[in-house]
């Protein structure tokens, strides 16, 4: 069987006849000259080499399958994923009691189906807690795993492809857990959850969450307006006043590394106002503020990579040595394009980050509306429109040959996807183009931004 990684986790094992059958289930759907060419059965054994020549194709081809906006979000392909995970984590189909956590704290129990997706979930979740219909497209599930202080850490967003509970069950830990938040950037559409009661709660105990946790920046007279307004239970006037703070809708991550503004300094990166922020500590442990806006960025791109002496072959990496890379191209100055790089476990949250502000403005920039970004109801039944476009998590293919590991893993987290058997991330200039992200916000950018 081939593992199929998913956003650096282990998302399922898949044998080559289920990948022909999904093969031949989506040419019937959508047509021979819309799929791509699938590597060709083979009459006799493999050999070492044709097992990683066939795995190097599997996974080419289920990196253009997951890239075509038709073929990728199809529910033929995401039902497939889904249900591959279930068979791998060996989680029977019964109704269960999900925890879901929201921002104060309080728990959301949901009866579900193991094998519910996201989508339904969230959908239970909304119908628990009395959100209506057109505002649940406002809100995600994102898997977290607390913290000593009490505090979040974003692991991702829950996505369409895989089920919630199997998905925090199969981690074997407390600490990791679901959580209902905000899945917007722009504070102008929090006037449209502050119309139902139910939303205005959820944005208040979220204001109020991330304040408590200094993720948004309060100084003493703030603070003292802020708690006379709690003490009124002036909620949206609460709301408002938050809106005029520094990091107000910004999602902070954990202290890490990047090579900005030179190797090795520590950073505290928040993501939010369409712009990554850093607060840099130099080797001198003086602290620098700077931010790179994301219609800069011209392209960006994920890596991971293990040790390849890490334990004896055929062995799994630990998790500990496993080091996750964000770098994305920055347009420093009108002829100057500079390559910066964090080097985070959260990497491929930063990524969804990046990703969800660029459909957010392109969203913004085509005359849409937000609203539309979201949910409808067809036909009785509530479905993703069809201008939203979900994040793209490109599988990653291990080789079934256990004497072949442990590998490097390399993965643009949006585009494609590889492995190849290196000791370290490579370097920008070692990659080839199709191994990045690019920006469309990027291309609309003119003078007046620079």
């Amino acid at each position: 069987a081939y593992n199929i990684h998913v956003n650096g986790v282990l998302h399922c094992r898949v044998r080559y006849s289920q990948l022909l059958g999904l093969h031949e289930q989506l040419r019937k759907e959508y047509g021979a000259n819309v799929v791509p060419a699938f590597p060709p059965k083979k009459i006799f054994t493999l050999t070492p080499a044709e097992v990683e020549q066939r795995r190097e194709q599997l996974e080419k081809y289920m990196q253009a399958v997951r890239q075509d906006p038709t073929l990728g979000g199809s529910e033929t392909f995401n039902s497939f994923l889904r249900k591959a995970q279930q068979e791998t984590q060996q989680i029977p189909t019964e109704e269960v009691v999900l925890e879901v956590l929201l921002s104060n704290g309080q728990k959301v129990k949901v009866t579900i189906l193991t094998s519910d997706q996201t989508e339904d979930v969230l959908e239970a979740v909304a119908s628990k807690l009395d959100l209506p219909d057109d505002l649940v497209g406002y809100f995600s599930l994102f898997l977290v795993r607390e913290t000593k202080d009490g505090a979040f850490s974003f692991v991702r967003k829950l996505q369409e492809f895989e089920l919630p509970y199997v998905s925090v069950t199969s981690l074997h830990n407390p600490e990791f857990q679901i959580i209902l938040r905000k899945s917007y950037w722009d504070s102008a559409y929090d006037d449209d959850v502050m119309e139902h009661r139910v939303g205005l709660n959820l944005l208040y105990a979220q204001t109020v969450s991330d304040i408590e946790h200094g993720w948004i920046l309060v100084n003493k007279e703030q603070h003292r307006q802020l708690k006379s307004l709690q003490e009124k239970v002036s909620k949206k006037e609460f709301i408002r006043l938050a809106q005029t703070l520094k990091y107000y809708g910004y999602l902070k991550f954990d202290p890490c590394v990047t090579d900005f503004p030179e190797k090795g300094c520590h950073v505290v990166v928040s993501a939010g106002n369409n712009e990554l922020n850093f607060q840099v500590r130099l080797p001198n442990e003086q602290i620098k503020e700077g931010s790179f806006k994301v219609t800069r960025m011209r392209c960006w791109r994920v890596t991971s990579s293990v040790p390849m002496n890490n334990g004896p072959s055929g062995s799994s990496p630990g998790k500990s040595e496993v080091k996750l890379e964000l770098a994305f191209e920055y347009l420093m100055s009108k002829d100057r394009l500079q390559w910066v790089t964090i080097t985070s476990p959260q990497a491929i949250m930063l990524s969804i980050c990046l990703q969800s502000m660029v459909d957010e403005l392109m969203v913004k920039k085509s005359g849409g509306s937000i609203r539309k970004m979201f949910r409808r109801r067809v036909n009785g039944a509530l479905r993703r429109s069809d201008s939203q476009q979900a994040v793209k998590s490109p599988p990653l293919l291990d080789s079934p040959d256990a004497s072949r590991e442990p590998m490097a893993k390399l993965s643009s987290k949006l585009t494609s996807v590889s492995l190849r058997g290196i000791s370290h991330s490579s370097s920008a200039n070692d990659v080839g183009a199709n191994d990045f992200h690019g920006n469309y916000a990027f291309e609309g950018i003119g003078d007046e931004d620079l």
